[in-house]
């Protein structure tokens, strides 16, 4: 009897342990992000003009409080909050390392200018 209990605890455990992270992966797979991460919901490309491309994306985030959906290296992020509502959006480094910030003079967006002179413009729906 002694023995059993020895064997059959830890193999419970175990089980115990598997069944956890089976049913943790299961509720991330079901819709739910991880806190302070974000995904790419839609992507919509439009090269109908010539010399430029019109890109709009729509993100997913799962943000910890005094947090909201941004950018930061031309990707989707959680950013302090405070930079979306005084609109410095250049704060959040949207850009790329070796490209350079501005914001748009109406302040509704910013501008990635790379080493070459390409020029992308980003503004936010806000």
């Amino acid at each position: 009897m002694q023995l059993l209990r020895r064997v059959w605890a830890p193999s419970a455990a175990a089980g115990c342990v598997l069944l956890l992270l089976l049913l943790h992966g299961h509720v991330l797979r079901e819709g739910q992000l991880p806190t302070g991460s974000c995904e790419i919901v839609t992507l919509d490309r439009d090269s109908s003009q010539p010399k430029r491309t019109i890109a709009r994306q729509t993100a997913r985030c799962a943000c910890r409080k005094g947090q909201i959906a941004g950018t930061t290296r031309a990707q989707p992020a959680c950013v302090d909050v405070h930079i979306v509502w005084t609109r410095r959006w250049c704060e959040m480094t949207p850009c790329l390392d070796q490209e350079g910030c501005d914001l748009l003079v109406n302040q509704s967006g910013w501008t990635c200018t790379q080493p070459g002179g390409r020029v992308k413009t980003t503004t936010s729906g806000m």
